[in-house]
């Protein structure tokens, strides 16, 4: 935590016990499987951190793995880190640190610690120090002076030229990313011509494709009928590059040929929560499964919100973009959409209208204003069919129910029996239950203002947890 406060790590989720219980373990950390287990590997490479290394990493006497590469890390290297009794690998690459290398810690390199400190210019390996300090500096400016004279003769020669529009097509391939670009020809040997549809959305029909090396991908196909079009195809793309958690779908590569745009993704073997929560799904979600699964997305949400800067609003939430790994790890998918803004209060949107009947903010609806609020009101609606494994919207003769129609008047009465899902068969904890209730109710206040950040909802969220693995641990003993 003084790690965390000393480079002002704000979106980490640290709390409670870092290494317990496993599934809920920090991002970031590995923890030993020992009974009082202890932190073995600590990962903050492209983190963003500034300043000196701090002296609390020494106080994690157990690491053997610590990395801190590609940060704005500046000074020494510090001695101290050679006194970790049981570290292997140090990875120090890409930062600004200056300096030689303590003594102690090359000779630790030379036997049992793996060191990497490239990519810092003002490292010191060997001797003669003093002159490389003094050559760097004079480098960088001599090197800063052709810079600027390149730059100004570039602005000089795009200014004598005559203008040229390009076509979208021409814009597409401009896309730049370390992840792949897909010929249409190899999306057709992809998907074995397009042969297995897995689903579909607002873009267009997703398919089930395998990459040269086994991977299994998702393929989705923009639709040359799609409202969503060009300009939406691109912003996902960029924004899906840039934009990684483990509890978002990662995006593998694109496709841009002509009109033909495509996004491939990894693929998600258990489908999404909405058909796992279906009454025709034989196989019915336990209680701490589905607290597990509404975590995960929380997680996934609050990197949107709170981790990206500027933050980004889904803007279409639901069961049915939440996906299951094989492992049943929930990630949240088709967040392409979402929008970026400066300003965390007045952040709003008022073009096309997003979303999914029986998901949408009531307050949106009235002003066509979407920020982060919306969002929240979204995740309460999940998190009510999470608790009742209801649809969001209800078909009754005549006429559809929306969820918090039924619900609301059940739980005022306080008949929680009739809440939580039947198929449960009251294999559920009463406490945890009822809190898991109060959350969501906090998320669908009709006053956008009173919704919790998504962060104070994940944290309440994972109270829920404890109540119901302490009890799975008795049973067990």
């Amino acid at each position: 935590m003084d790690i965390k406060s000393a480079y002002h790590i704000t979106w980490l989720n640290w709390q409670g016990d870092p290494c317990l219980p496993k599934q809920f373990a920090w991002e970031g950390l590995t923890c030993n499987s020992d009974t009082n287990p202890r932190i073995t590997a600590l990962n903050l490479s492209s983190s963003k951190l500034t300043g000196e290394i701090n002296i609390s990493f020494s106080y994690l006497t157990e690491l053997e793995i610590l990395d801190l590469s590609n940060n704005y890390l500046e000074g020494p290297v510090p001695e101290f880190l050679a006194e970790l009794p049981k570290l292997k690998l140090l990875n120090l690459t890409g930062n600004k640190l200056s300096g030689p290398i303590p003594k102690a810690l090359k000779k630790k390199a030379d036997t049992t610690l793996q060191l990497s400190v490239t990519d810092n210019p003002y490292i010191c390996m060997s001797h003669s120090c003093e002159r490389k300090n003094f050559t760097a500096p004079l480098v960088a400016s001599v090197s800063a002076l052709i810079v600027i004279i390149l730059v100004a003769l570039g602005f000089w020669i795009i200014k004598r030229r005559p203008k040229v529009m390009r076509s979208d097509s021409q814009k597409g391939r401009s896309l730049k990313s370390k992840h792949r670009a897909f010929s249409y020809s190899e999306i057709l040997n992809i998907t074995e011509n397009f042969k297995t549809i897995i689903g579909g959305g607002g873009f267009g029909k997703v398919y089930f494709g395998t990459l040269q090396d086994n991977t299994e991908v998702a393929v989705k196909l923009l639709s040359p009928s799609s409202m969503q079009g060009y300009k939406e195809f691109r912003s996902e793309a960029q924004l899906l590059m840039i934009v990684h958690h483990r509890n978002l779908v990662s995006l593998i590569g694109y496709c841009d040929e002509g009109d033909i745009k495509a996004l491939i993704y990894e693929y998600m073997a258990n489908g999404n929560v909405q058909q796992h929560l279906s009454v025709d799904n034989p196989n019915v979600l336990k209680w701490n499964e589905r607290l597990i699964v509404a975590v995960d997305a929380a997680q996934g949400l609050d990197y949107l919100h709170n981790g990206c800067k500027p933050p980004l609003i889904h803007r279409d939430l639901k069961t049915s973009n939440i996906l299951l790994d094989q492992n049943m790890h929930a990630k949240i998918s088709d967040f392409g959409l979402c929008r970026a803004f400066g300003n965390d209060i007045d952040s709003h949107i008022s073009t096309r209208p997003a979303g999914t009947a029986g998901y949408v903010d009531p307050e949106f609806q009235r002003t066509g204003n979407s920020t982060k609020k919306s969002d929240i009101y979204s995740f309460g609606i999940i998190l009510f069919e999470l608790i009742t494994g209801q649809q969001a919207v209800l078909r009754a003769p005549g006429r559809k129910i929306h969820i918090l129609e039924w619900v609301i008047p059940i739980v005022e009465r306080g008949d929680i029996q009739n809440v939580i899902d039947p198929r449960l068969q009251e294999e559920f904890n009463v406490n945890s239950a009822w809190k898991a209730i109060e959350i969501a109710l906090s998320c669908i206040s009709p006053v956008a203002a009173e919704r919790p950040d998504i962060s104070e909802t994940l944290a309440e969220l994972k109270e829920c947890l404890p109540l119901r693995w302490f009890r799975d641990k008795l049973k067990a003993k």
